[in-house]
């Protein structure tokens, strides 16, 4: 296991869901991610899907103590650098490029990049990394595919992220090369839009459980 890959899971501290968030309200921002922190999953995910996502992560990484705060869709080496300015404190791609590897390389932010096909896993093992998001996961084949990568690929752990539900995320947890899923159900649209907290917590508490 790499240095970078340690410092990844130090950073997720056992948690096994990393919530995947995406902030179309940046007054949402940070009550959600204190509301997630205090169900216990501190460690969320905020893609760069809107045009608050850079805001929300720098207002999260200022204002919430106790959150982890990291940034997703990483596409490219320009959006790896905003990322990490903003606070994140690490960076989650859906697929893996040569330049955003070169970005993770030269920077102290932890990557977990996106590799479905063992090319790209081959890829990522050539880089050095062995902590890899399964994306998307139930469409690319699921916990059965993951499974049979474990042989092969004896080195390599995984997130698995993409139509992860509570239903489901057992099946993937139980896996020996899996540490922990990324989900979005724990923080639902309805629920943010409401400003449902409590209900938001709830939900983290239990996902925080699962294993």
């Amino acid at each position: 296991m790499t240095s970078k890959t340690q410092a990844f899971l130090t950073l997720l501290a056992g948690q096994p869901v990393i919530p995947v968030l995406k902030i179309d309200e940046i007054e949402h921002a940070v009550p959600l991610a204190r509301a997630l922190a205090k169900g216990g999953l501190p460690a969320i995910e905020i893609t760069l899907r809107t045009p608050v996502a850079l805001e929300a992560i720098r207002r999260v990484s200022a204002e919430v103590e106790e959150a982890v705060v990291g940034a997703g869709t990483i596409l490219n080496s320009r959006q790896f650098d905003q990322a990490a300015k903003a606070g994140s404190r690490f960076i989650v791609s859906p697929g893996i490029t040569g330049t955003v590897i070169d970005a993770a390389a030269s920077s102290d932010v932890p990557l977990l990049p996106g590799a479905i096909t063992p090319g790209e896993m081959m890829t990522a093992l050539d880089a050095g990394l062995d902590f890899l998001k399964f994306f998307p996961a139930q469409q690319a084949g699921g916990a059965a595919f993951l499974k049979a990568l474990a042989s092969p690929f004896q080195e390599l752990r995984f997130c698995p992220t993409g139509g992860i539900t509570s239903q489901n995320a057992k099946d993937y947890l139980g896996l020996p090369n899996v540490l922990c899923v990324g989900g979005s159900w724990v923080a639902p649209d309805n629920l943010v839009r409401s400003g449902d907290w409590s209900q938001i917590e709830t939900l983290a508490r239990e996902a925080s459980t699962l294993k």
